[in-house]
Parts: C-alpha cells; structure tokens; sequence
C-alpha cells in the first residue's frame, strides 16, 4: 500500500533536495512511465500517486524559493491529489505545441471534463473534475489541464487489480471522441494505489 498523505517532514529544502535532485528526477520518470495513458492525438492523462505529488511539491519549493513559508500552501494544493484507496486521481493534459491549433481545439471542447469514463471490464465508472477551478469558460473554451477522480466499488477495484482485466479510457466529447486500451504495465501500476 502506498503512503496517502504528504507530510512536513517528507519535504526537502534547499541544499538537502539539491543532494538527491539528480537521483529523485530519475526515479520518478521511472515511476511515471507506466502511469501515463495517451488517448488520441492530443490528450494524455498522468496517474497521479504519492510519488509523484511529492516531487511535484519538492520541484515547486525548489524551483519558486519559497523554502517553509511555502510548504503549507503546496501541501493543501498537492495532497488532495493522492489516492486514498479506492480511486485513481488522474491528471489530463491537452498537450497541443502550436499556439494556434491549440487555442482553436481548446475553444471546440467545453465541458470535456463532463465526458471522461473509465470502463473495468463491463462496469463503467465516470469521472469527477475537480472544483477548485472552473475549468470551462462561458464561452465554452475548456482549459489544457484538468484534474480528475475515479471512484470504485470494492468490486470495481478487484477487477482493476486482477491480472489481464481490459481496462479502457474514454474521452467521448463530440469534438473529441477517442479512447485508449490500457497496457497491462500501466494496469498494474494503477492497481498498487488501491487498498
């Protein structure tokens, strides 16, 4: 069972994340390459854990030089993003490198964060957006990252545990219909976030 909650003492500051930087950023590409689902030509959904989000916040007090005035603040951000046992918490990226394209196919997929499913054999369980942040415009121009939640049963998460379940991700927004069979490495990796 993974760890479920980021803590003070598992933050590292200045010269003591300088230290293992290097070594950490290593290991967390490795952590991420079978936590990663792409689902068509543009939108790739991160598989967000303990690992993960605890690297996340490592980077930002790094990388922003907050040091411990910080810490709180990245802690209440990034937190909620680690699975508690019965989900899967996904980050979904709308990576599109031309500035054109991408604001042209932003403004076509308001409310996709309303049209994300996961199916576990036959059982279809839909996603929750996060609500920090309203997501979609009024204009129905959607953001290029959205934050998402997977909810399962006890039944739910013993097929997503048992080896060969397929195991799909949907995206089925009118301007953007895709879906993506999930590999039995990144299956694998999922079923370790659950109790």
């Amino acid at each position: 069972m993974s760890k479920r909650r980021i803590e003070r003492d598992d933050v590292l500051i200045g010269a003591d994340y300088l230290g293992v930087r290097t070594e950490s950023r290593r290991a967390v590409a490795a952590e991420k390459r079978n936590r990663r689902l792409g689902v068509g030509p543009d939108i790739t959904f991160y598989f967000e854990n303990y690992i993960t989000m605890l690297h996340q916040v490592n980077e930002m007090v790094h990388i922003e030089k907050g040091g411990e005035a910080q810490i709180a603040d990245e802690l209440a951000a990034y937190n909620p993003l680690i699975p508690q046992g019965r989900e899967l918490v996904a980050t979904m990226m709308i990576e599109i490198d031309d500035p054109n394209r991408r604001a042209r196919v932003l403004a076509g997929l308001g409310g996709i964060e309303k049209t994300i499913n996961l199916l576990i054999g036959d059982e279809t369980i839909p996603a929750t957006a996060e609500t920090d942040v309203e997501r979609t415009t009024d204009d129905g121009k959607t953001s290029s990252i959205h934050f998402f939640r997977f909810s399962l049963t006890d039944t739910q998460a013993g097929a997503l545990k048992t080896p060969t379940t397929r195991v799909v991700l949907a995206v089925e927004h009118a301007g953007y219909g895709h879906m993506a069979v999930m590999s039995e490495e990144v299956r694998q990796a999922l079923a370790g976030d659950l109790d």
